[in-house]
């Protein structure tokens, strides 16, 4: 783990970058501004300690643009220490306001001067579209704003001559989420976490008394929270500034509502953005809503205004992993710019880390705003971008069932079963199977209990109104086994005869695919499996091929971090102590990294990195050195399969046989607590997204052979869907197997082990880290005709 015996220098890697430019000489300040978003403290600690990592000096700017312009105290040089334990942290500690003065050349020259005086000629800016823009100009006017300080005697030609270029990189901070270019802003899954708590704990109290809650949330001018939490709750109306409600909408609504009661629902929820608007611009506030259900049907309504919740508390796991990976990125890019290089932001596309220029954001974000203004609102709905859309058209069709009567009859039977350990999210992704399979035509079957289940035929047709309030549920209502159907095929093949099943839909885990391998393979001796049949990746493990993400591996992953802030709070009275944490996965060691790295952990143990003897030794040694420091406690997680003989047992009593009398030693083991829980909004959101694609898929395929009686033979008829970096593919099974690592049930190559040199980086190894794959600027653009992989 430490460098006697890293790996050698990947090609393009930061080590040999670093030989001919490293950061020695170069100073960074880091500044937050404009409002605050869960994960700014992330990306803080990231930039400071990656900064002096590489060499180079890293101021923190307190107080945002304001600080820069008063001097003095609010710009001081950061050490690593100075970041220790705020990873956990709402808000940002170095402060964040809004600045007038720097919109002035006034200020912006005062600015000036004060990095000048300390070498600052990189900026690392984290915060919304307006901070952003201020930091370009401040970068245009760099040069012109040195030539009149010079003039004037408040800095030497010399400094002019030796700081004449500012870059510029930022990161977006935003909870809205309503910044073009990027899939997710740093602090937006943080606050549909606080939505989700409230809109969960409402649900309940609501469903005693048969209410109706409007919940006003968050966004001005976006509506991305009010629509995903609308998603993830399955709402029955929501309101947002893009897509104002047809004209009658009063009426539509009122009917929608009565409808919903009729069906024995006992509650509705009704979801408004702050900014919400009608087709005219005209505000459409939570109160009238109210005012509306109250005197057209008379229900109990009450109203309740979200506000600050939604900005305050402790970040996700997601947006710290995200702020982190920003963050490191923002220093490299900081490092490879040259005096010609154009301000850039850093993105997030599909699961990579990408840099745009950062005007071309800024301009398309405030497009965006101009068509609502101009009442273009399909325009833009179509510039927040194609997971805005894709979420919206998601929700219609989820949330308002059409008449029988303009339902065209596909005359299809459609299965779905889950299969494999339950894991937060199926429930959600059976869902909206279920309804946008009604929704297209299809007659949608249960299956109970896996496979098992399947061959005894415990199948039952599942309606529209039956899977109402499923998606905040944890685990899975239509129950879940491990067992393959090998040795049910023929029972299998029987019921899919009686109840002429036409396509499948298979929602779990590894055990899912190794069933869709033997499906596939029975399709000789048993004609019934040639239907079309997909998979949908749902486990915590992560460890399914042909996807970088499956559903439940989000919740699992926040209930390893919360634990393990939990633990170093714990230790914050007793000084000096390393936590040992067992995490679930398997031989994956997925949940063990990236909980690591959300965490703050020293070390993370996985089967996908052999270790041996010499490494514990080395760890131990860095943990000594660190309670040297004033941060005494260390945290080390442990991948339950990584390794035969070094159990988290053998590695406990290791520790604390060394450490005696510098540190004591804890552990303990997260177990099943790691698969229960309410699903995360990421593991609902993406459940439901996911599986209603899935199900597009099925309808697709069933449609080319309608009326032909045609049987699917080949391939490309069974297959796994998944997100691959930028794209959300469906690769069939037959080919994924040459991926697969089926002894230890992982796939052959994994794309979160990239990120593996970020966790020991920020725990101050030494180690060579590859540069992202994208060093070069990327226009603004929608990418081609290719499905993204937004979430």
């Amino acid at each position: 783990m430490d460098d006697h015996d890293s790996p050698p220098t990947p090609k393009g890697s930061l080590r040999k970058f670093l030989e001919q430019l490293s950061g020695a000489g170069k100073a960074i300040g880091v500044l937050t501004s404009g409002g605050d978003a869960q994960g700014m403290n992330a990306a803080v600690r990231a930039v400071v300690r990656m900064g002096i990592y590489v060499g180079a000096k890293v101021y923190f700017i307190y107080e945002g643009y304001q600080g820069m312009v008063d001097g003095g105290s609010n710009i001081v040089e950061a050490d690593w220490e100075s970041v220790s334990s705020i990873l956990q942290v709402g808000g940002t500690i170095i402060g964040s306001a809004r600045c007038k003065d720097f919109r002035s050349r006034e200020g912006r020259l005062k600015a000036a001067c004060n990095l000048v005086q300390l070498g600052i000629t990189s900026l690392c800016v984290i915060g919304g579209d307006g901070s952003l823009t201020g930091a370009h100009i401040f970068q245009t006017e760099w040069s012109g704003l040195l030539g009149e300080l010079a003039r004037d005697g408040k800095i030497t030609t010399e400094q002019v001559q030796k700081h004449g270029h500012l870059n510029v990189v930022g990161m977006v901070g935003s909870i809205d989420n309503d910044f073009c270019g990027t899939d997710m802003t740093i602090g937006t899954d943080s606050a549909l976490h606080r939505i989700i708590e409230v809109v969960d704990a409402i649900m309940t109290t609501a469903q005693s008394h048969q209410r109706t809650f409007v919940l006003e949330v968050m966004g001005r001018h976006c509506g991305y929270l009010a629509l995903v939490s609308a998603l993830a709750c399955g709402a029955d109306w929501v309101f947002l500034p893009e897509s104002p409600p047809e004209e009658g909408w009063q009426e539509n609504m009122c009917v929608k509502l009565s409808e919903n009661r009729a069906r024995k629902k006992r509650l509705n929820i009704i979801i408004v953005a702050e900014g919400a608007i009608d087709t005219q611009n005209k505000p459409i506030t939570s109160e009238q809503i109210k005012e509306l259900v109250v005197t057209q049907l008379g229900y109990d309504t009450r109203v309740t205004i979200l506000g600050h919740v939604q900005r305050g508390g402790t970040p996700s796991a997601f947006d710290r992993i995200l702020a982190s990976r920003m963050g490191v990125e923002a220093v490299v890019a900081l490092l490879e710019a040259s005096p010609e290089t154009p301000a850039c932001v850093v993105s997030l596309s599909g699961n990579q880390a990408v840099r745009l220029p950062l005007m071309e954001c800024v301009q398309m974000t405030q497009e965006v705003q101009k068509a609502m203004d101009e009442r273009r609102f399909k325009d833009a709905v179509q510039l927040r971008g194609r997971s805005f859309e894709s979420n919206l058209n998601t929700y219609k069709r989820l949330a308002i069932k059409l008449p029988d009567s303009e339902i065209p009859n596909s005359n299809c039977n459609v299965g779905v079963v889950n299969v494999g350990a339950p894991a937060a999210g199926m429930n959600a992704a059976v869902r909206a199977a279920v309804r946008v399979g009604i929704s297209e035509g299809h007659k949608m079957f249960a299956v109970y209990d896996g496979f098992e289940g399947f061959a005894k035929g415990q199948i039952k047709e599942i309606g529209w109104g039956d899977v109402g309030g499923w998606t905040g549920q944890g685990g899975s209502i239509l129950g879940t086994k491990r067992t393959l159907p090998g040795k049910y095929l023929e029972d299998i093949a029987a019921q899919m005869r009686t109840h002429s099943i036409n396509a499948l839909l298979i929602i779990g885990g590894f055990e899912a695919y190794l069933g869709l391998l033997e499906l596939l393979a029975a399709r000789e001796k048993h004609e019934e499996f040639c239907v079309p049949m997909v998979m949908v990746p749902a486990t915590v493990s992560n460890n399914v091929p042909g996807s970088d993400f499956s559903i439940g591996a989000d919740t699992a992953l926040n209930t390893i971090t919360d634990t393990c802030d939990r633990i170093k709070q714990s230790a914050s009275g007793t000084k000096r102590r390393v936590f040992i944490i067992e995490t679930m996965g398997g031989f994956c060691g997925y949940l063990a990294n990236m909980g690591g790295l959300a965490a703050g952990a020293d070390a993370a143990y996985i089967f996908e990195e052999p270790f041996d003897i010499r490494d514990l030794q080395s760890n131990v040694e860095h943990l000594t050195e660190k309670m040297k420091t004033s941060i005494q406690r260390g945290l080390v997680l442990r991948n339950e399969n990584c390794s035969e003989n070094y159990t988290t047992d053998f590695i406990y009593q290791l520790y604390s046989e060394e450490g005696k009398g510098v540190f004591d030693c804890r552990k303990n083991v997260l177990g099943h607590m790691q698969q229960g829980g309410a699903p995360s909004p990421f593991d609902r959101n993406f459940g439901t997204k996911i599986s209603a694609r899935a199900m597009q898929w099925i309808s697709s395929k069933l449609r080319e052979s309608a009326g032909k009686g045609k049987k699917f033979l080949s391939d490309d008829s069974v297959c796994v869907l998944g997100i691959s970096k930028r794209k959300l593919l469906f690769q069939p099974v037959a080919e994924l197997k040459k991926q697969t690592d089926f002894e230890h049930r992982i796939p052959k190559e994994q794309w979160w082990l990239k990120l593996r040199p970020l966790m020991k980086i920020l725990a101050k190894y030494k180690v060579s880290f590859e540069v992202s794959d994208a060093s070069q600027l990327e226009p603004v653009q929608p990418r081609g005709p290719e499905e993204p992989a937004a979430i």
